[in-house]
C-alpha cells in the first residue's frame, strides 16, 4: 500500500505535481586547485635546484573579472557530477588524468559570483609536472604556472565570555614570469566549551578573480595538514626519486628546514628502495625510490 502524505498523495502524485520553480536554485560550480612541484634554476651545476610549489591559474578571457586571474573550473553539466566536472576540467586544463584528486570544500557566500548565485564545491589536484601540457579553455585567456608561498603574518587573541577567538592573516603570494599576485587572509577561529568554528575571509585581494583566494588558502592547509600523516606527497613525485628531493618536497610545501635522519625515518614505510641510480654530471650518484604500493 502506498503511504499518503498530509495531503493524501501517494509520492508519484506528488513528483507529478512538483514544481522546481517554486524555488530558486543555484548554479553549482566545479573549480580546481592544481598543485604541482617544479625545479627552480639552480645556481651551479654542482648544486642541486631548489623546489618550488606551484598552483595552475588561467587568465580570464571574458566577465565577470575580465583579465584577472582564476582557479580553473566551469558549471557543471546535468548529466555529471561535482567530481566528475572537476575531473573534466583537470582533463582540459592540463591534458591529465587519473591523478590524485579530492573534494576541497563547498563555497557558497553570499554574493561570491556577481553573475548570479553560484555555489562552487572546489577540488585540490596533485600533478608531477612531467606529465603536464597546459592548454587554455575556451573561457581562458592564457593558463600559467605561479609559484605559491602562503606565510603567517600576525596572529591574536582574544578571550570571551566562555571561550576564545583567535585570528591568523595570511600573506597569500603567487608569482609567474609575467604577473605578482598577493592576498591577505583571515583566518577566525572562535572556541567555545562545546564547538569550535573556522571562518576564513579575504581582507586584501590584488588579481585573483572571485574567492579563489580563499580557495587555494584552504587548500594549502589542507595539504600541509595531510603531508604530516599520509603520503599525500609522493603523488607529487615522478616514478624515480632520490630521498633528498622528496625532502624537497616536504619542505616546500611545509616552508620549513626538516632534519635529514628524522625526515628518513618518517617516510621509511611509504618508499620502496630501487637498484637504479642518479646519473647526474657533478653530484655523486645516489639511489632512486619510489611510492611503496598497498598490496
Amino acid at each position: 500500500m502506498d503511504l499518503l502524505d498530509r495531503d493524501g498523495l501517494t509520492e508519484r502524485e506528488f513528483l507529478e505535481r512538483y514544481q522546481p520553480g517554486d524555488y530558486e536554485r543555484p548554479s553549482v560550480a566545479a573549480d580546481m586547485v592544481i598543485f604541482t612541484v617544479t625545479d627552480a634554476e639552480a645556481d651551479s651545476y654542482r648544486k642541486l635546484p631548489e623546489k618550488e610549489l606551484r598552483v595552475l591559474l588561467i587568465r580570464r578571457g571574458g566577465h565577470p573579472f575580465l583579465g584577472k586571474w582564476a582557479l580553473p573550473g566551469g558549471f557543471v553539466r546535468p548529466d555529471e557530477t561535482t567530481e566528475q566536472a572537476a575531473a573534466r576540467e583537470l582533463r582540459e586544463e592540463t591534458g591529465v588524468e587519473d591523478v590524485y584528486l579530492e573534494q576541497l570544500y563547498t563555497f557558497s557566500d553570499v554574493g561570491r559570483d556577481p553573475r548570479t548565485w553560484v555555489m562552487s564545491c572546489s577540488y585540490m589536484a596533485l600533478i608531477n609536472s612531467d606529465q603536464v601540457k597546459l592548454q587554455a579553455g575556451d573561457d581562458a585567456a592564457d593558463a600559467a604556472w605561479f609559484k605559491v608561498t602562503y606565510r603567517l603574518m600576525r596572529e591574536s587573541k582574544e578571550l570571551t565570555g566562555d571561550g576564545y577567538i583567535k585570528t591568523l592573516q595570511y600573506e597569500l603570494k603567487l608569482i609567474s614570469e609575467d604577473a605578482e599576485l598577493t592576498a591577505v587572509v583571515e583566518k577566525t577561529i572562535t572556541v567555545k566549551p562545546s564547538s569550535t568554528a573556522t571562518a576564513y575571509a579575504v581582507v586584501s585581494n590584488d588579481g585573483l578573480a572571485f574567492d579563489h583566494a580563499k580557495m587555494i588558502a584552504l587548500a594549502i592547509e589542507r595539504l600541509r595538514g595531510k603531508v604530516n600523516y599520509t603520503d599525500i606527497a609522493l603523488h607529487l613525485m615522478p616514478g624515480l626519486f632520490t630521498l633528498t628531493e622528496l625532502q624537497q618536497v616536504y619542505e616546500v610545501i611545509l616552508d620549513k628546514e626538516l632534519l635529514k635522519a628524522a625526515f628518513r625515518r618518517k617516510v621509511a614505510d611509504l618508499v620502496t628502495e630501487t637498484d637504479h641510480y642518479t646519473e647526474n654530471a657533478g653530484h655523486r650518484p645516489s639511489r632512486l625510490f619510489r611510492r611503496k604500493m598497498e598490496e
